[in-house]
């Protein structure tokens, strides 16, 4: 299956990353969101992104400008999908959104295109049911950031079929990515790895084991972590950090999974790490 068109939906960090990635590697893609400030605010990071790209010496000013060129934005989330071979879906972490998107994709996109989504912890079995084929429902997790980190995490649904499985695979490859299979466990490995190491390390600066600084520092230096755990929950966002939680804690049903009581405090505060300027660090 030749996938040429793709349509993001979610213009957020992970949506305009992936944009920007497919666009970069020769595909037609649209960008969605039902706002249209966060379509812009996209559209302008994917530009600064290109040019930090340019600057660097990873791509020339062609392969720049082409790679604008082959990126449009729409707020119609029905018509933007009409015509596409792939969507992937990368709004917010929670379960009835994502449902609520899937079941406007399957009515809206081509019989034949594959749906996937970027969800990090939730089950794409569970997503594939708000459709009417589940066998081409399956889940791609990039990391982020996207334009730089190599893994995309590639997860079967019950019902995904080897060919939709091939052409996903195929895809991450062409998007010079790696991509990894893994079963429909909540968290999949990523998360349900990661997750509670960040969990732990909140809940040693809650009880005053030692600042954020220090702690960044112990996991950088001593376990060779190329970014200690708060720097990295602030990178991903606090809010989606908890989303994904209270999702392991849910599915799983482990106390070990149970969201730190201060990371709940941050994110009621609205501190959710670089995207508000303060998390567990200040930032410009």
């Amino acid at each position: 299956m030749s996938i040429d068109r793709i349509a993001v939906v979610g213009g957020g960090t992970m949506g305009n990353g992936i944009a920007h990635v497919a666009a970069q590697h020769g595909k037609n893609v649209r960008l969605l969101d039902v706002d249209q400030g966060a379509l812009d605010l996209a559209m302008s990071t994917i530009g600064k992104n290109l040019d930090r790209q340019l600057k660097k010496g990873v791509i020339d000013e062609a392969a720049r400008d082409a790679t604008r060129a082959r990126i449009e934005s729409d707020t119609d989330l029905s018509g933007g999908v009409a015509d596409v071979d792939l969507v992937v879906e990368a709004v917010p972490e929670r379960p009835e959104l994502k449902a609520k998107i899937f079941r406007t994709l399957d009515s809206s996109a081509p019989d034949g295109a594959i749906l996937a989504s970027n969800t990090s912890s939730i089950s794409i079995t569970e997503i594939a049911a708000h459709t009417s084929r589940p066998e081409q429902v399956i889940g791609m997790h990039f990391m982020n950031p996207v334009p730089v980190m190599k893994l995309v995490e590639v997860i079967r649904g019950l019902a995904t079929s080897d060919e939709t499985t091939a052409a996903t695979v195929a895809l991450a490859e062409e998007l010079g990515k790696t991509p990894v299979e893994v079963n429909d466990f909540p968290g999949f490995v990523s998360n349900r790895v990661l997750m509670p190491m960040i969990n732990e390390a909140v809940t040693a600066l809650m009880e005053g084991v030692a600042q954020p600084e220090a702690i960044d520092t112990v996991m950088k230096l001593g376990m060779n972590h190329p970014m200690g755990p708060l720097a990295l929950a602030d990178l991903i966002g606090l809010d989606t950090c908890l989303n994904i939680l209270e999702v392991l804690h849910r599915e799983l049903g482990d106390d070990r999974y149970r969201p730190s009581p201060l990371l709940r405090k941050y994110v009621a505060a609205g501190w959710l790490g670089r995207k508000s300027g303060r998390g567990f660090h200040s930032y410009d």
